[in-house]
């Protein structure tokens, strides 16, 4: 079975068409104020009203409070949620079952899949992502791949991320032999603004490795 693809901080429709069209399995929204992809849970809704079935709907949360998460997920539609800051086992598990949980790990070195366990029976996936101080995600930025094989031990399905572009992803792929890859800034031409022909690159990519 082919990796699947989540093209990551999804603003408007075309971009959401034009990557579903190049044959990725899922679309992600970031509710996370003050950053280059933030949209509000209503302009997701007006985009997800507008998608097919079978596709995935993720929203990205960095350390925002249930409630918030809460509201976000009916107001948005979302089916999908993706942990990306400091949230523990306990915050994942309020969610899990009524919607999937990704929780995001950004990769310091060993002892970040330390902690990868804890979250065995709070999380549907765990994402991994390279760590820049001070910035959540959408960076860019690589991490040792390495990382990625061993945390495979642990048995939830692992998603690759972080540095991630058309040129590398075959090779991530076939290092890591991951369940799905993520990407965001690797396949745009401004921040939130999706460049179709990199991201029709990237699927055939990471689809064919």
């Amino acid at each position: 079975m082919s990796v699947r693809v989540k093209i990551c901080g999804i603003t408007n429709l075309a971009d959401a068409q034009a990557a579903l069209a190049a044959g990725a399995d899922a679309l992600g929204f970031v509710f996370v104020p003050g950053t280059p992809r933030y949209v509000t849970p209503e302009q997701a809704a007006a985009i997800i009203r507008e998608l097919p079935p079978f596709v995935a709907k993720v929203g990205l949360f960095v350390d925002a409070d249930t409630r918030m998460v809460a509201e976000t997920i009916a107001r948005s539609g979302v089916d999908t949620i993706q942990l990306h800051g400091d949230e523990t086992p306990e915050f994942a598990r309020q969610f899990h079952g009524a919607v999937k949980v990704i929780k995001a790990f950004r990769i310091r070195g060993p002892e970040t899949l330390a902690l990868l366990p804890t979250f065995a029976d709070a999380a549907d996936a765990l994402l991994l992502d390279a760590y820049v101080p001070g910035v959540p995600g959408g960076t860019g930025a690589r991490f040792d791949w390495e990382h990625a094989v061993s945390a495979k031990i642990g048995g939830r399905p692992i998603i690759l991320a972080g540095g991630l572009t058309p040129e590398n992803v075959a090779g991530a792929v076939r290092a890591v032999k991951p369940y799905a890859v993520d990407v965001s800034s690797g396949v745009e031409f401004a921040p939130g603004k999706k460049d179709s022909t990199k991201v029709g690159e990237f699927v055939r990519a990471a689809k064919s490795a």
